[in-house]
């Protein structure tokens, strides 16, 4: 029996299977971050796929928190009723829809990959001001962002805890909490990029504050029965800067404040970063991650394989298999990669003929 293709119960939501969408911008939104039809198709289809869990694009929390003028967002009613349609359309095709809520922080107000122009977006193309933990760009390029204060802080967690509640309201199962990458949490973690001194800054303990608070008010906002996960990064993958181990002690400080999950990505934060790219690079993240801190996994990172994918939950090194790159080139993946390991995975009536 395919370990891959077992269901996992995460409270009161169980996946049908392990293997997962993960959070792709699309970069197809409208200027009010409302969804539109594209989002329907492209994250449907891959529950007509197979997949167990879709998680959403990062879905900004503030119009200032995305990444670009295009991204999706969760900050008013209009976006409840514009993710509706889309999250029926994957729970009624066999998936769990899930939401990235993030904060792009000082990557904030950037070009879309297929523009022309690259950089930081002026105000007068529909740019604004990104905010950080202090005020050096991610790169020259970027926009110079404004430094948080602690009401600003303060803000920013409320907002993930209101847009968790708008998120349940729109119909999704699940909130993954976007802390990697080089986005707003992640740089307040890393030592590479937090130089404050006051109770958000210095030690582990005071630059992991603000992903706690944040963890901590969207559980207390989708309740007990939702599962929360949160997106890290492992590592920086630069010396001196966050490690696994302490993404280890972070895992902990995660669960205790609600979290049901670790979705173990890396790097981002610094541009200057060596990532040593393989196929399934992150892995041994994820593994570390949860053999020493007992908390679930998942791990993502050119897994492109079945047989790879079956290996890394039947060994035990996480217990979701994120899929990224590989689903966009094949909606289709879990339904071949079931073909492949003598698995069945839930077809469409429509689709019999086919499988």
């Amino acid at each position: 029996m395919s370990v891959l293709f077992s269901p996992l119960t995460l409270r009161s939501v169980t996946l049908p299977n392990r293997i997962v969408m993960s959070p792709m911008c699309q970069y197809s939104a409208g200027p009010d971050g409302l969804p539109t039809d594209w989002h329907r198709i492209h994250l449907g289809s891959r529950a007509v796929g197979g997949v167990g869990l879709v998680i959403s694009e990062a879905t900004a929390v503030v119009p200032e928190g995305r990444i670009s003028p295009r991204d999706t967002g969760l900050w008013s009613d209009a976006h409840v009723d514009a993710w509706r349609p889309i999250t029926a359309a994957v729970a009624g095709a066999g998936a769990v829809p899930a939401v990235q809520l993030a904060h792009a922080g000082r990557k904030a107000s950037t070009y879309w990959p297929w523009s022309p122009v690259k950089g930081g977006v002026p105000d007068d193309e529909g740019g604004w001001t990104p905010v950080g933990p202090g005020t050096e760009p991610f790169v020259p390029a970027y926009r110079t962002p404004v430094a948080l204060d602690r009401a600003g802080i303060a803000r920013v967690v409320e907002a993930f805890g209101r847009a968790a509640g708008r998120a349940l309201d729109a119909g999704f199962r699940a909130v993954e909490i976007h802390a990697a990458h080089g986005y707003l949490l992640h740089e307040f973690l890393s030592p590479l990029v937090n130089f404050r001194t006051d109770s958000y800054g210095g030690d582990l303990a005071g630059r992991s504050r603000f992903a706690l608070e944040v963890t901590r008010t969207v559980r207390a906002a989708v309740g007990d029965d939702v599962p929360v996960l949160v997106r890290i990064s492992a590592t920086d993958w630069v010396p001196g800067g966050w490690t696994p181990a302490d993404s280890v002690l972070l895992a902990k400080l995660l669960a205790e404040a609600g979290a049901d999950l670790v979705d173990c990505s890396s790097g981002g934060g610094v541009p200057e970063a060596e990532i040593p790219l393989g196929p399934g690079y992150q892995v041994p993240l994820a593994a570390q991650v949860r053999r020493e801190s007992g908390v679930p996994t998942g791990t993502v990172g050119l897994i492109s394989e079945p047989e790879h994918a079956e290996a890394i939950v039947a060994t035990g090194e996480a217990d979701l298999v994120l899929l990224g790159r590989e689903l966009l080139r094949d909606p289709y993946w879990p339904r071949r990669a079931a073909d492949r390991l003598g698995a069945t995975v839930h077809t469409p009536d429509q689709y019999l003929r086919a499988w």
